[in-house]
């Protein structure tokens, strides 16, 4: 009995498939690629950050805006984990600017004050509204209040009893 083998067959198959789906794309892809070229040059147009208080046309804050928020959390904010996963979540993965003031041993309440985008700010503030950072850490906000943005600072820093550290490292007063 003579064995068929379908390899000549199929390589056919592809290579003209290939050719056809070539064929048909180079045609269509100049005039596609242009139009979309076109479309995402006007859909994303440079917009710069607003100051406080803009408004789009539909009468909704800018998400865009550059704010500052302060926001006042209360529970175990004096432990190290919970203390680098707010520098983790508003540094490096929002890019938000400003500080976490070390904890007052009586109250047991801490104060971040951030500034950037509104649409990173708010997600943060959601992020710290969660409560359960650790496996038995239980954080409350306190407060969160809006304020105008200084511009003072240009990374998030943690300040801790001894000093400001950023990025794990002391700085020396």
């Amino acid at each position: 009995m003579r064995r068929l083998t379908l390899l000549p067959f199929f390589t056919a198959l592809v290579c003209m498939s290939c050719t056809h789906v070539w064929g048909f794309a180079a045609v269509q892809s100049p005039a596609t690629t242009a139009s979309r070229i076109k479309i995402r040059r006007s859909s994303t147009a440079h917009r710069r950050p607003t100051l406080l208080g803009a408004t789009t046309t539909d009468g909704e804050k800018d998400p865009n805006e550059i704010i500052a928020t302060r926001i006042v959390v209360t529970g175990d904010v004096n432990g190290g984990y919970y203390r680098s996963c707010v520098k983790n979540e508003a540094g490096r993965f929002r890019k938000l600017i400003g500080t976490m003031s070390p904890p007052d041993d009586k109250s047991e309440r801490a104060e971040i004050y951030v500034e950037g985008k509104r649409k990173m700010i708010s997600g943060f503030v959601r992020w710290c509204e969660r409560g359960n950072v650790g496996l038995s850490q239980q954080i409350t906000v306190e407060s969160v209040n809006e304020e105008d943005a200084a511009g003072l600072l240009d990374d998030f820093y943690v300040q801790n009893r001894t000093g400001i550290t950023k990025n794990g490292t002391r700085k020396m007063n």
